[in-house]
């Protein structure tokens, strides 16, 4: 047998034809028959590759509004994104949530987006994975003995705890005997009870149905989470090379019925272990530190990938579950913070089809970091900081003001709430009214790395 005879009988030519041709062969020098031989090639050919779905030929679900030329400019950029995401071969549908903001070059799933597939896509969870939040009521706690132990107990910034917390003894022996995983054992111990910095908190306030006292936190995986998520865009892009090269990269998949894909999946449900454990460490240490006692505790993740009853994958990148049963430890509650100033939302999710089951995480972004700070001009930070946090405690761990994530960084919270209710996307049962929160701050200022650069700059310009 020749590749001329596996071309004409309809096999796309390839590195494969190789393999294929010597197991041929040896099957016919046997005495196999001829079908038998064919039969044995047509195991080993790769799926045929997959076309992009035509422009606008899957729904997408758009349930955010502009109220200003800066907000359009906003949603426009985020629509084109999901345009061109939802021609990705394995994707069946798309929607975007009020608080939807772009995430990177035009294609990627921007936050605040959904995206539903026949299978895993690394690149649709993000890096921080299983970015989440955990609340737990501390009753009549005085608030700012809640704020103040917090402080004490968690940990923001690169850098290690100085008392180090112990993580599970089940979790790290799971971590260790998963084989996606294993080689990040170390550092997910060294990282557990942090916090990380970027938008990620720690906020305390009053509920305002009972005036209990409640500790809320936010953050993701950790290192642990970010290697998980190089590894699979490593596996997903072997994948999209073989099965689709035409999709972008961003958005390269794991077949789920793959033995890579079920073993990511495992790994992406330890990893969920690992963060919600995280959380709660934080919070126990509080607990152990105050001597309140916890009257109610609940979680949600709103960086994940989502497994239905109709066997899709439902890909959230900043956006809250809202169907019934999203997880096994699922309660009918989730969590919506706004901003630092403003009330956060205890939601029960409405579990819309235009939503495809999901509601906001947040109030997002309408520009960069960087573009929020341009804009601000050369205003002190400390006197934005002063008029943006009036009346709450706002404090940054590092000490230094990070002026990118103070209220004005964000969308209105009366917009994007007002958008919750009329898209139908979650019904507001409870408020946290702050009293105050911790955020990593603008630890980067003083980095080693930064430091060395400037006195680089400055050797250069004497």
């Amino acid at each position: 047998m020749t590749g001329k005879d596996l071309i004409e009988a309809g096999f796309q030519p390839g590195k494969w034809f190789a393999e294929a041709l010597d197991t041929a062969n040896a099957m016919l020098a046997e005495g196999t028959d001829r079908d038998a031989a064919f039969a044995a090639v047509a195991a080993l050919a790769p799926p045929p590759v997959r076309a992009l779905h035509p422009v606008d030929s899957k729904p997408l679900h758009m349930n955010i509004d502009a109220e200003n030329d800066a907000e359009a400019d906003n949603l426009e950029a985020v629509r084109q994104s999901m345009r061109a995401l939802l021609r990705t071969p394995v994707v069946k549908a798309g929607a975007v949530m009020p608080d939807a903001c772009p995430a990177g070059p035009s294609g990627t799933i921007p936050v605040g987006g959904i995206a539903v597939s026949e299978a895993i896509h690394p690149g649709m969870h993000s890096a921080d994975i299983c970015c989440s939040m955990a609340y737990t009521n501390f009753g009549s706690l005085d608030p700012k003995a809640l704020l103040d132990a917090t402080h004490e107990a968690t940990h923001f910034g690169p850098a290690d705890r100085a008392a180090p917390v112990a993580m599970p003894e089940s979790l790290g022996s799971a971590l260790e005997e998963d084989p996606l995983l294993k080689p990040h054992a170390v550092l997910a111990a060294r990282h557990f009870a942090t916090q990380g910095d970027g938008n990620h908190f720690a906020y305390v306030g009053t509920l305002a149905s009972t005036g209990d006292t409640i500790l809320v936190t936010h953050h993701g995986s950790r290192g642990l989470g970010a290697r998980l998520y190089s590894t699979g865009m490593r596996i997903a892009e072997r994948h999209r090379l073989r099965l689709a090269p035409e999709t972008l990269k961003q958005n390269a998949w794991i077949p789920a019925d793959t033995q890579e894909g079920e073993a990511y999946w495992t790994a992406l449900q330890l990893v969920r272990a690992w963060t919600k454990a995280n959380h709660f460490a934080i919070h126990d240490l509080v607990a152990e530190r105050t001597g309140a006692g916890v009257q109610d505790r609940y979680w949600n993740e709103h960086n994940f990938v989502f497994r239905k009853s109709d066997g899709l994958f439902y890909h959230a990148k900043g956006a809250t579950p809202a169907f019934d049963g999203w997880a096994g430890d699922a309660t009918d509650l989730t969590i919506i913070p706004l901003n630092m100033a403003e009330p956060l939302l205890i939601v029960r999710g409405a579990d819309a089809g235009h939503g495809l089951g999901f509601s906001p995480h947040g109030a997002g972004r309408n520009m960069s970091r960087t573009a929020h700070k341009r804009q601000l001009g050369d205003r002190p930070h400390a006197d934005v900081f002063t008029d943006e946090t009036a009346g709450i405690d706002a404090r940054f761990f590092c000490g230094r003001i990070d002026v990118s994530e103070l209220p004005s960084a964000y969308k209105n919270a009366r917009a994007v709430r007002e958008q919750i209710g009329r898209f139908g996307l979650a019904k507001v049962v409870d408020e946290v009214i702050p009293h105050g929160s911790i955020m990593a701050g603008d630890w980067e200022h003083d980095a080693p790395w930064r430091k060395k650069r400037d006195a680089r700059s400055r050797q250069a310009k004497q």
